[in-house]
């Protein structure tokens, strides 16, 4: 195998890696507001602090894509 052929290669597992990495993410942060919806729905006086912390829970998967992503550069 020569040096474009393992560099092609190497880019397209990267790519497949990143989009597999942001399957988790996407999962996490689906399941997050869809609870948090319940939640409000349930309880609509505390939709203000639920929705504080589902914010937070975002902000926190979010970063594990943003991971992916970066890693996805570095490789």
């Amino acid at each position: 195998m020569d040096q474009a052929a393992a560099e092609a290669l190497k880019g397209a597992l990267a790519v497949i890696g990143y989009g597999l990495a942001a399957i988790g993410p996407g999962l996490g942060i689906g399941v997050l507001a869809g609870n948090a919806v319940q939640a409000m729905a349930r309880q609509p006086e505390a939709a203000g602090m639920v929705r504080t912390t589902m914010f937070l829970g975002i902000a926190f998967t979010e970063a594990l894509a943003l991971i992916g992503f970066v890693l996805f550069f570095l490789a």
